[in-house]
């Protein structure tokens, strides 16, 4: 491979360079940069001649030391003579930096990477692109979340690409990339390699829109092939494992890549290669009585490290069906392909599991449902956390955002610093004690803070799975109208995950105030929300790009965040909030324990099971009553509204027309439900349990317009407590204490109902798609 300026004779390649500096060099340098290179150039080109070849590439292929990935300028100095010259040597390097400026050689990716080229690496997309180098800029620019140093860092990394492969940076292509990756690992195992460089030529528009938008999607591995799966377990016998990959390409066709993969891995390790284990040298699928019982007793349990003291495996019945349903399926096959299937044909050792599986199911259940009813008690506790967690955080970002380095602010009685952090490019903000300590990322704290109380308001107020969640676009906003009023209320479009159906749900004011704050942070400033692939887990495979809402900047890229992730800040938020189970351990949650509290908060509600069926995207009604657990309160309660429909199943003559008095009696009752602090809530027709102690009565409803009154009231509360302290009057001191704990009870559920504020999100026009 050959180009025009590799081509050039001595005198021309000498114009060409210096013509370069000129351009490219300050005025006030100018003439010392040229009359360096005019004595610098013809000493580099009298080295390259040493070796053969018609063309400068071709000369310096030839001198070796590309293979040897030792540095240039000793060879030059040698053939020189210059070992008493030392100016020279930086001279030499300078001319060697601009002559591959000019693209007179085009030096190996390992090459690259193995020299210090750092002061020319910078400039060198500049020199080589001026054009390609100002759009750049300008892209980073307008996009933001690109640092100082971020930029210096990709602006190399292209560099270095250039220097290599040559042409400009619209000729970048991603097989370059992908070449730029490897010799990277390959000279800088442990280097941090910069990913930055391939999004903004991505979003440059480089690679076409066909491209991924991330390299990593060139680095994951997709979807395995049968063979590959079943090869992961090293089976032994190859007749069997040759049937293992038949039976599976077969039966591949109805599964989907997740129940495929779990397939293969419940019968190749969990049967076929336990029975290798234990059995060595088996080569039969029929297995006797005595195998077969101690395989399933083996599989009662997980065995970990190589120990037979392994943890209870709770799901044991679907692996024994899959083995059985291999027998079955074999025998069938048989029937339209004896010549392969026939040899393998013998009667199934494994009965049904009977009613293991019912019994399996309903411990399932049990567990599931203890979990519920332990966890649902403390989620609005979680959720009150989270929020102040966030409002903290904001807070403290805002006050701490504008501080230079070294400046100080003071937090609960503590002094923090600005400190420089790992970062010198401003994009990170970091705070460290005042006292001395580790310095504190508050940016990672905030964002945590945020996408934890994005999370758990999302999922709390949905019940939608996680990855349902994590799939969730600036697309899924809709409009209906309804028929009968007229009025247009917002829906959410769920897309299809587990069960492959898609559905809506209507946006709630406090859902609407969570997205509207999503789409507000995802789109920092700019006119839309950036559209990213999403690597699918189950399936392994990217996504489309879409506006995904959860989505967050790593590292300057646009990245959606994974199941992972949203369990990491999870995790944070239950820390802060302290809370712990009977045991005082503390408490954890997974993201599916919000869509079952969900489930057993509507249908305890009074939700219609069908109803909430369709609002879960279950097929079964069935499966939706099974998320719901019943609390012992329920079955009184339903047992009691049993027992009033009895009562009202009477003779026609007992039922007579309203009178007067008791319609008067009836109005009566809500007209003494207005109290000074807000509302009573008693049921009908039962008295005042509580002698109108409205402050400590748990029915009472409070005002948030009445905040100040009961704040007053709180503060005399506190003044009486003294007094009664005072005169010793301890009996008024329990009944004063017990009323002002009420109080400040009170007010806190006021101050829930004031920070609620409800957001109108907006909806895209119909038929049009908004992002």
């Amino acid at each position: 491979m050959t180009w025009w300026q590799t081509e050039l004779d001595r005198d021309s390649l000498l114009e060409h360079v210096c013509a370069l500096a000129v351009e490219h060099s300050a005025p006030t340098t100018t003439y010392d940069v040229t009359r360096r290179l005019r004595r610098a150039v013809p000493k580099v080109l009298d080295w390259l001649e040493q070796w053969p070849g018609t063309t400068w590439q071709q000369r310096w292929l030839a001198s070796g030391i590309e293979s040897t990935g030792n540095d240039w300028m000793p060879s030059f100095i040698a053939s020189h003579g210059m070992d008493a010259v030392t100016y020279e040597e930086p001279e030499g390097r300078s001319a060697m930096a601009w002559m591959l400026q000019g693209q007179i050689l085009a030096p190996s990716m390992e090459w690259v990477l193995g020299q210090q080229f750092n002061y020319v690496l910078t400039r060198l997309p500049r020199a080589m692109d001026p054009a390609g180098h100002a759009r750049l800029l300008a892209h980073c620019e307008v996009r933001g979340q690109v640092g100082p140093r971020a930029l210096a860092y990709t602006v190399g990394t292209i560099g270095r690409i250039l220097l290599s492969c040559g042409g400009t940076i619209g000729d970048i292509t991603v097989g370059d990339c992908l070449a730029y990756m490897e010799a990277y690992q390959k000279v800088r195992p442990n280097g941090k390699f910069d990913r930055l460089f391939y999004t903004l030529l991505f979003e440059l528009g480089v690679f076409g829109e066909h491209a991924p938008d991330r390299l990593r999607a060139w680095t994951v591995r997709g979807q395995l092939t049968v063979p590959e799966l079943v090869d992961r377990y090293d089976i032994a016998c190859k007749p069997v494992r040759d049937l293992l990959v038949d039976y599976f390409t077969v039966r591949s066709a109805d599964l989907d890549y997740s129940t495929l993969r779990h397939s293969v891995q419940q019968v190749c390790q969990l049967w076929w290669k336990d029975l290798e284990e234990h059995h060595p040298g088996i080569d039969t699928l029929a297995m006797t009585p005595q195998m077969v019982i101690e395989w399933k007793e083996r599989l009662k349990t997980i065995q970990l490290g190589g120990s037979r003291q392994g943890k209870p495996r709770l799901r044991q019945t679907s692996v024994i069906l899959a083995v059985r349903a291999l027998y079955l399926d074999i025998a069938h096959f048989a029937a339209h392909d004896p010549v392969r299937w026939s040899p393998w044909v013998i009667p199934s050792p494994i009965q049904a599991p009977g009613r293991q599986t019912a019994k399996e199911s309903k411990r399932a259940t049990a567990r599931m449902h203890q979990r519920t009813r332990s966890l649902a008690p403390t989620l609005p506790v979680l959720a009150r956390a989270v929020r102040n967690w966030r409002a903290a955080t904001e807070r403290l970002y805002a006050q701490a955002q504008d501080l230079p380095v070294g400046g100080h602010i003071k937090v609960d009685g503590q002094i923090w610093l600005r400190h420089q952090g790992r970062q010198s490019d401003g994009v990170r903000l970091f705070l460290a004690p005042a006292a001395g300590g580790e310095p504190w990322d508050l940016t990672r704290e905030e964002e945590y803070s945020f996408w934890a109380w994005a999370a758990i308001e999302t999922l709390q107020e949905t019940g939608i799975r996680i990855e349902e969640l994590l799939e969730l676009t600036h697309y899924s906003f809709a409009a209906y109208t309804l028929p009968t009023t007229g009025e247009t209320v917002p829906l959410l479009q769920v897309t299809p995950s587990k069960s492959d159906q898609e559905r809506v749900i209507l946006v709630s004011p406090e859902l609407g105030e969570v997205m509207a704050a999503v789409i507000h942070r995802v789109r920092a400033g700019q006119a839309s929300i950036p559209l990213i692939s999403r690597y699918d887990q189950h399936e392994q495979i990217y996504t489309p790009r879409l506006p995904f809402l959860f989505q967050r900047r790593r590292g300057g890229i646009p990245t959606p965040l994974p199941p992972a992730y949203i369990q990491r800040v999870l995790e944070q938020a239950l820390a802060r909030s302290g809370l712990t189970d009977q045991l005082g351990e503390p408490v954890r949650y997974t993201p599916h324990d919000f869509r079952r509290i969900f489930t057993t908060d509507a249908i305890r509600a009074g939700l219609p099971p069908h109803i909430a069926a369709k609002i879960l995207g279950h097929d079964d009604v069935n499966t939706t009553m099974g998320y719901a657990a019943i609390y012992p309160e329920d079955v009184i309660n339903h047992h009691r509204a049993y027992l009033a429909r009895r009562r009202a199943t009477r003779p026609s003559e007992e039922y007579r027309d309203l009178t007067p008095g008791e319609w008067d009696e009836f109005i009566a009752h809500f007209e003494l439900r207005k109290v000074a602090l807000g509302t009573c809530t008693r049921d009908y027709g039962t008295p005042c349990s509580h002698e109108h102690a409205c402050i400590r009565c748990p029915v009472l409803r409070p005002d948030p317009a009445e905040k100040d009154r009961l704040a007053e009231i709180a503060v005399n509360l506190e003044a009486r407590i003294a007094e009664a302290q005072q005169r010793g009057w301890h009996g008024e001191v329990a009944g004063l204490e017990a009323t002002l704990a009420a109080a400040h009870d009170k007010l806190r559920a006021m101050g829930d109902l004031t920070d609620r504020t409800h957001t109108y999100l907006g909806m895209p026009a119909m038929g049009r798609r908004s992002s």
